[in-house]
């Protein structure tokens, strides 16, 4: 059976995995997904994230979670904002915010998946995945 939104799952997944305080979740692998997971672990929201080849058929990408010195998980907020409902794209002058900088949006942008303050520097705007803090 086919996902409607396969990024939403995956932004789920690790939400539910960093309640549950787990180490690494799997997730259904996709090019979209690795590039978004690249840009989380260059701005410290998690660990590392590796691709599983075992099975040949469906390849997973195996995500490690980051967590503080007190157990908490890195991860306060993380939400879905453009959906396959309704796509919301945004100008470079017209970039959010979130938490007055504090968090980051990522954007996925004609040069590729990039977090908000990167488009802003390359002047490019694009669609608005998600965003977290």
């Amino acid at each position: 059976m086919t996902m409607s939104d396969p990024l939403g799952d995956m932004l789920a997944r690790i939400r539910n995995g960093q309640q549950a305080n787990k180490e690494t979740i799997p997730c259904p692998w996709s090019k979209h997904k690795e590039a978004v997971c690249a840009v989380l672990k260059d701005e410290g929201f998690i660990t590392d994230y590796k691709i599983d080849d075992s099975v040949k058929t469906k390849r997973q990408l195996m995500i490690t979670l980051k967590y503080s010195e007190d157990g908490e998980g890195v991860i306060q907020k993380m939400h879905r904002v453009s959906k396959p409902g309704r796509r919301i794209y945004s100008k470079v002058g017209d970039m959010p915010y979130f938490y007055n900088g504090l968090g980051i949006t990522v954007i996925s942008t004609p040069n590729g998946v990039m977090v908000d303050r990167k488009a802003r520097d390359e002047n490019v705007g694009g669609e608005v995945l998600c965003q977290v803090f």
